[in-house]
């Protein structure tokens, strides 16, 4: 393009660049994005939608493989992985397409290329100068490794080469709980696969309310998987197509032996070969340091999305891709983002999400709870669709009845977790929360009954 002369230039094309990319050409500025690989970037093309599709295949497959409790016959069951992989990447291309075709409406210019900071309002991608008054860094976040557990892409994988496997591995071992560990866990383990998770911390999902960690938990275990909490990965040893991994837990050590092993143990962030050396952005354990309207310590340039810190969630970076925006135009009424109303969401079987503070955390906080519990099993829709493993947990501020926090672990709580969510950002109180009619049946239900439960007024249980 000969034309390189912009409002403002955001640097990467993931969740977050896009997304302020197309609310800043709303907001009439002549905007820009450079990304150097794959538009909708890492959570688009080798994330959060590719792995949905993934899980969303393997849970037809669980439901198949169990059709006789619903009075159906299904013979021969089986799968073919090289037809689960292409669907998933066919739904990847197929949104990958539709943000390309979402910023050609918009009339954003995209360059294609590594895009690094060369002096004040200059943007250098390959041969090209850019120049903008404000440019918005959204270079996102790859794969941790370890030291001595470095990924070969053969045996020892990160969540790229776990999303297009070759072969189905017949052991597989998954270093780190959190949400990319635990969903591919998940995949693996209902295909089949005898699956290992090693957690350094005392318990899975450690991010979660340890309630809700623990029902999961045991519903992991229900299903096969081995876990191993508060446990190190001392060694691996690779043979030609093995890996034998040394874990130690509780001061004792074990040998594992695997076909594959998959690092879930974190992200660090793109910092690098940015042009940040010449500037004031501040460079924290390998994320950007920014304030409440995502401004860095240098002028004119911002930083959004995995690059700015945690929580690492597709749906903040775009949140803050707006606000950043937004602040920058001039719109009226812009809120920073409350992190405590981010959900956070992961597709497991069963799935969990939650909102808020979890009940330790609150009481942490100097707060007095009232605490409600409401299981799936007393729900007529979680019956009707064999669903019944699950609950749902309120917290609330005994004082004023703020919704502090909500946890959820069971079919389709990640869609459920958007009430709560909602409910928080409007500030509702329980009052609110009781008095609002939920349908029937729906899992719905479970939210009201688990609000009902923290003042003892629950009607079903």
């Amino acid at each position: 393009m000969s034309d390189t002369n912009f409002d403002i230039v955001i640097i990467g094309g993931g969740p977050g660049g896009y997304v302020a990319a197309i609310r800043a050409a709303q907001l009439g500025m002549k905007t820009a994005v450079v990304e150097r690989e794959h538009l909708g970037g890492i959570c688009l093309n080798w994330g959060c939608i590719p792995t949905k599709a993934l899980l969303r295949s393997a849970e037809v497959f669980r439901n198949m493989k169990h059709a006789a409790a619903y009075g159906l016959a299904a013979e021969g069951i089986g799968f073919d992985l090289s037809k689960v992989v292409a669907r998933s990447r066919a739904v990847a291309g197929q949104l990958q397409a539709g943000v390309k075709h979402l910023l050609k409406k918009n009339k954003v210019a995209v360059f294609e290329g590594h895009g690094a900071l060369a002096g004040r309002g200059k943007v250098a991608v390959g041969d090209a100068m850019l120049s903008a008054k404000h440019i918005i860094l959204a270079s996102g976040a790859r794969a941790r490794a370890l030291p001595g557990l470095e990924p070969d892409g053969k045996l020892v994988w990160t969540y790229k080469e776990a999303m297009v496997p070759d072969v189905l591995p017949k052991r597989l071992l998954v270093i780190g709980s959190g949400a990319i560990g635990i969903e591919f866990a998940s995949f693996y383990n209902a295909l089949g696969a005898d699956v290992t998770v090693v957690e350094v911390m005392e318990r899975v999902l450690p991010v979660e309310d340890e309630e809700i960690s623990a029902f999961a938990r045991k519903s992991f275990e229900k299903q096969g998987m081995k876990i191993l909490t508060s446990a190190t990965v001392k060694a691996m040893a690779k043979t030609a197509n093995e890996v034998n991994v040394t874990v130690e837990a509780f001061g004792r050590t074990q040998d594992i032996t695997v076909d594959r092993v998959i690092l879930a143990v974190g992200i660090v962030g793109n910092v690098e070969n940015l042009g940040l050396e010449n500037t004031k952005v501040v460079v924290d354990r390998t994320h950007v340091v920014v304030n409440q309207w995502l401004e860095t310590g240098e002028p004119g340039v911002y930083a959004i999305g995995d690059l700015a810190g945690p929580p690492w969630l597709a749906h903040k970076a775009s949140h803050e891709g707006v606000v950043c925006v937004e602040k920058i135009a001039g719109v009226n009424d812009v809120h920073p983002i409350n992190a405590r109303n981010i959900p956070g969401c992961t597709y497991c079987h069963p799935q969990v999400a939650s909102v808020g503070l979890s009940e330790a955390k609150a009481k942490a906080d100097g707060f007095q709870v009232k605490v409600g519990r409401f299981p799936f099993i007393g729900n007529g829709k979680a019956i009707a669709l064999g669903e019944t493993e699950g609950m749902v947990k309120t917290v609330f501020d005994a004082k004023t009845g703020e919704l502090l926090g909500a946890h959820m672990v069971g079919a389709e709580v990640t869609e459920l977790i958007q009430g709560y969510m909602v409910a928080k950002t409007l500030e509702t109180t329980e009052a609110d929360l009781m008095h609002a009619i939920f349908p029937h049946p729906t899992l719905s239900e479970t939210m009201h009954e688990a609000v009902l439960s923290a003042y003892g007024q629950a009607i079903h249980f």
